[in-house]
Order: structure tokens, then C-alpha cells, then sequence
């Protein structure tokens, strides 16, 4: 089966370098998985490698974009060929000079054909890190690097990322922070045509509904104001260039032996998610991205059934909207338990600011 984006959008390039989606609510939504088996949009491959840590037995992870696959590709070697130390310095985490000896190191061992894309881009990995090198952190690059600095000053821009209590958050936001050329900037950075163009491919904004440029002003909100910017190494990407502190799960010291120790768990197969659910595999579990986004209800439906045939019984949906509200379609409402509860710790916590929702759905027995 042919997916409806991919008739649609070009998966030629590397659209996401990184994930952009928090791998720590991803995990906490999963729930037990040991000894289970794991399916997941590839993206970057962030995430699928973040589901290791729950000690299934396998990771199935599909996309349709081999550039994104070479992304995971890449990870895969450097978890391998490097030390923590130097895995966050290839990746842009922590400034570099010397990323192009790393990405060498990483890539020993790799297909050629993988060994030569990366070889293609040397000199960007060398000066925005593996996960700076796609199209939407070059389009936060042109946002950082030529339109922040005309709307806060140096100052203000570190001052974001002071922890304070909720309360001086919001006076922070109120004083210094939401002005008028900060919302003039939202409104044509962010509208539709300049994100289409520039950050996501046009055809993912066929079922959005509301003003991107709106849905990006809430969401910043929350993430200065209901969280502490300080803990946020998404934001802090987006306005530094690098992380901070805090870094994503897969990339944290914690996890790199865990990870690099199930690194064979991994297993890619290109392709979309339809053409996985078509197997006969039953998956105890989904990382489903945001690709419901880009469907049409009609064709939303269809893949969602197709996904409860493939799920085991008591298999968990997790995925995200940011802007096209995307639930367990009602014809199926009662095949799933939706975990509020589940859903409402996620959101307490979720870094990864840009989505409006975020859903666990349970396969009932």
C-alpha cells in the first residue's frame, strides 16, 4: 500500500537531523514493553534507539525517506565506533573542532552507500554537528542566526534559560520577552507559506487547521512560561545552536551503554508503516510520530484500522498533533482505551513543545 504523503512529499533530503519529539514521554507512554516487540517511525532515529531502553526484543523501524534512514544509520555507527563524549560532539551537542575525524570514526564499518552520503556532507557536519545538517534546523538557523538578533538582545536570549519559579517566568515573558517585534516575527516566520517553504515540506500542511504562526506562539508560551526553559534542550537548540544542560534521552550519558548494548535489537525495514502492517506481525507497542497529521481523515481511518490489526493485545498507540487533532477514529472507539492519565503525566513533562496533543491509546484484550 502507497502512503497519501508519499505521493506527495520528496523524502530524498534529510528533513529532521534530530528528533523533535521527547523521547522521555515517548518511553513513559510505551509503558513495560520487556520482551516485546516495538514499532517505530524512524525520523531521525532518536527515538527508535530511546525504545531500546525498555528492553524489548525488537525495534522494527520503517520511513520512507532514505535520507532519514541513513540518519539512524549513522547513530547506530557512533554509538558503536565512538565514547559518549565524542557521540554529543558529532552530533552538535557540544562544540567541535573536530567533527569530520568523528564522523569518519562513525561511519567504520557502514554500507558504502551510507558511508557515502555522509562523506557528501563533511563540511556542514563539521560546522552545525549530524543533527544540525537537515531541513527544518537550517530553517531555526536562518531564524537564529539573521531574525533573532533584530528582535532580542544577547542578553535577553541567555536570560531565557535562568530557572526560575513559574511566577518569574511569566514576568520575564511579560516584560522582556513577548514583544511586538517578537510577535511580528512569529507571524511571518512561522506563517504557513514561510514554514512550507523553508521548514516543512508543503504537504504536510494539507490538514492543518488554524493559523501556524498562532499554534507556535502557544506552544513557545508553554515552554517559557509552564516549564522551566533551563531544562529544555529543544528551545535551547533553537535559540543557541547547541544544547545546554539538558540534553534529549538518547543523547544523555545515562543511556549510552544501555543503548549501544542493544544496538542489534534494531531492525530497519524501508518503507511506509503501511506496507509493515501488512505483515501479519503483531507489535506490542507503536511510536507513531505525528504521521496522522499528514492523512486525511478517510485515509487516517483506514491506516488505523490496519494498525489495530497489527497490534497485539493490550499494544499501546503513541504519536502526537501539533496542528490536524487526530484521535482514535469513532468506528473504533471501542477496540482502545484511551490513558488519560498516561496522556496527562506526558504533557506535564513533554520539552518538545510544538505539539497541541499528545495520545496513548491502548489495544483492548
Amino acid at each position: 500500500m502507497t502512503s497519501e504523503i508519499e505521493a506527495k512529499a520528496a523524502f530524498d533530503h534529510i528533513r529532521y537531523a534530530q528528533l523533535w519529539e521527547d523521547a522521555d514521554v515517548l518511553t513513559q507512554g510505551l509503558g513495560d514493553c520487556a520482551g516485546g516487540m516495538l514499532v517505530s517511525i524512524c525520523s531521525a532515529g532518536d527515538n527508535a534507539l530511546a525504545m531500546l531502553t525498555l528492553d524489548p526484543a525488537k525495534v522494527v523501524v520503517v520511513d520512507l525517506s532514505p535520507a532519514q534512514i541513513a540518519c539512524l544509520k549513522l547513530r547506530i555507527g557512533a554509538f558503536q565506533n565512538l565514547s559518549h563524549a565524542e557521540f554529543v560532539e558529532l552530533m552538535g551537542a557540544r562544540p567541535s573542532t573536530r567533527r569530520k575525524i568523528l564522523l569518519s570514526k562513525a561511519l567504520e564499518g557502514v554500507d558504502e552507500e551510507i558511508r557515502a552520503f555522509w562523506s557528501a556532507l563533511r563540511d556542514d557536519v563539521e560546522k552545525v554537528g549530524a543533527g544540525g545538517v537537515g531541513k527544518f534546523e537550517r530553517y531555526f538557523r536562518i531564524f537564529r542566526t539573521r531574525l533573532l538578533p533584530l528582535v532580542h538582545s544577547a542578553k535577553t536570549l541567555d536570560d531565557i534559560f535562568v530557572s526560575r519559579t513559574s511566577a518569574d517566568r511569566q514576568t520575564f515573558y511579560d516584560t522582556r520577552f513577548n514583544t511586538w517585534r517578537w510577535r511580528l516575527l512569529l507571524n511571518v516566520f512561522f506563517s504557513r507559506f514561510v514554514m512550507g517553504r523553508m521548514g516543512r515540506d508543503k504537504a504536510f500542511f494539507d490538514h492543518v487547521e488554524g493559523s501556524p504562526a498562532q499554534h507556535v506562539a502557544r506552544r513557545i508560551y508553554h515552554a517559557a512560561v509552564a516549564t522551566d526553559p533551563a531544562q529544555n534542550p529543544y528551545l535551547h537548540w533553537i535559540i543557541k545552536g547547541k544544547h545546554g544542560e539538558a540534553l534529549p534521552m538518547t543523547w544523555r550519558e545515562e543511556h549510552f551503554e544501555t543503548i549501544k548494548s542493544r544496538l542489534d535489537r534494531i531492525e530497519i525495514r524501508p518503507g511506509s508503516l503501511e506496507a509493515f502492517v501488512s505483515t501479519g506481525e503483531k507489535a506490542d507497542g507503536f511510536n507513531l510520530s505525528d504521521i496522522f497529521e499528514y492523512m486525511s481523515p478517510e485515509v487516517f481511518a483506514k491506516v488505523y484500522e490496519s494498525i489495530l490489526n497489527a497490534s497485539a493485545p493490550k499494544a499501546r498507540l503513541v504519536y502526537w498533533n501539533m496542528m490536524a487533532p487526530r484521535r482514535v477514529p469513532a468506528a473504533f472507539a471501542a477496540s482502545v482505551t484511551t490513558l488519560s492519565e498516561v496522556e496527562g503525566e506526558g504533557k506535564a513533562i513533554d520539552k518538545a513543545f510544538f505539539y497541541s496533543d499528545f495520545v496513548v491509546e491502548e489495544v483492548k484484550e
